[in-house]
């Protein structure tokens, strides 16, 4: 056996894990990451507890989950112990990172790249009614960032650069150390978006001295919906003030003070309402299972797989949208197919799960728990749907809708 083999197989050996990849091609965690069986436990637990404990159930672990469940994030993405919050989704992690700042002054600038996730730019674009300016980089083929132009436009009148680690359209990689570099010689803060990342690609918020990133659970850290968190740097716990807050924000938010808040001095100042407490219990054992396999070994299988699965779609006539480098690489491959939605329709039919973008095309991305004949399988049946006009049954749908 090869060292490759051993390699393939020591990941290999969490697929039983995955209850889905018993009977589905699964190869859409760029989506929605597969379902550990344990995550199931954890919503039992859930139930359990609220079961038998009821009420007393807050003191004894639910009030502080939104940072001993950050901290499991934590040991993914290079964050201290309490420097990780958990939060809903990122459009609410980056609309509170927001509220810390106002624009009525001259530093009033934001920068990002223009294939930044629609999501995140709409919060943003919602700043211009309050002064903000948004300056966006664009990208010359679609698919790459220019980061000396990106550089260039974060200047002394910047404020926030809240950018992609890993573009949502094509996979690129940015890279987020010359950009904190950049922002922090002219005063400016990052805000990183490590969702396409954290979970497949090495991250380190601490090497980078990022000041905020945040992220979600439904990717690659395989934690399902309603877990998203925010990275905030330890130097900045005590120095802001979000406007987008709540009780659990208060340093002592069970004197139920009336009037303004009293913010507490440590992360939990990033805060607001009551957590959602199941997503948290749910999202638990991805965390682990990704944690326990390993960053570094899942970034280098990945890599092969990524170029596997490119090798093969140039072999089947298919056009990449995606980066030259492997380094400069995800972990999803965008191919550029004719009747892309149509032929993703029929795929999810024949129980090959990817999706589709407009605009990008249609999105393929393995995951530590993929085999390689998965990648031929679903690149073959590609082929196969174009050459025998299966796509047309699905011509008429609209988008797949996730």
């Amino acid at each position: 056996m090869t060292a490759s083999a051993a390699y393939v197989d020591s990941l290999l050996a969490w697929r039983p894990e995955f209850p889905i990849l018993g009977r589905a091609t699964y190869l859409v965690s760029h989506s929605l990451g597969a379902m550990p069986r344990r995550a199931a436990d954890g919503l039992a637990e859930y139930a359990r507890t609220w079961s038998e404990r009821g009420v007393r159930a807050w003191a004894e672990g639910w009030w502080r989950m939104p940072v001993t469940v950050g901290d499991q994030v934590g040991r993914i993405v290079g964050a201290a112990p309490g420097s990780v919050v958990m939060h809903q989704n990122v459009s609410v992690c980056q609309s509170l990172v927001l509220s810390c700042f106002d624009f009525g002054g001259r530093r009033n600038k934001i920068v990002y790249e223009a294939l930044n996730f629609p999501s995140v730019t709409y919060v943003y674009e919602a700043q211009r009614a309050q002064g903000a300016r948004i300056h966006e980089v664009e990208s010359e083929d679609g698919v790459t960032v220019p980061l000396e132009a990106l550089l260039r436009a974060i200047d002394e009148e910047t404020l926030l650069v809240p950018v992609s680690h890993v573009i949502f359209r094509s996979g690129f990689v940015q890279d987020l150390a010359a950009i904190v570099r950049r922002a922090h010689e002219v005063g400016a803060m990052v805000v990183a978006d490590v969702y396409q990342s954290a979970g497949t690609v090495p991250v380190d918020v601490t090497a980078w001295d990022v000041d905020f990133a945040t992220g979600g659970s439904v990717k690659w850290l395989c934690g399902g919906p309603g877990a998203g968190f925010l990275y905030v740097a330890p130097r900045l716990h005590g120095r802001l003030r979000p406007r987008l807050t709540g009780w659990m924000a208060h340093e002592r938010p069970f004197d139920f003070e009336p009037g303004a808040i009293r913010y507490a001095p440590d992360v939990t100042r990033f805060l607001h309402g009551s957590p959602g407490v199941p997503a948290l219990y749910a999202a638990q054992a991805g965390y682990e299972t990704v944690h326990a396999a390993g960053i570094e070994a899942i970034r280098s299988k990945s890599v092969r797989q990524v170029q596997l699965a490119l090798d093969l779609a140039l072999a089947h006539g298919f056009a990449p949208r995606v980066p030259q480098r492997p380094d400069q690489r995800g972990g999803m491959v965008v191919l550029d197919i004719p009747h892309g939605q149509a032929v993703t329709r029929e795929l999810l039919r024949r129980e090959i799960l990817v999706d589709h973008r407009p605009g990008a095309g249609i999105r393929i991305s393995p995951h530590f728990y993929t085999i390689d004949d998965e990648i031929r399988h679903a690149l073959g049946e590609m082929r196969a749907i174009l050459d025998t006009g299966a796509f047309r049954a699905h011509e008429s749908a609209g988008n797949t809708g996730y």
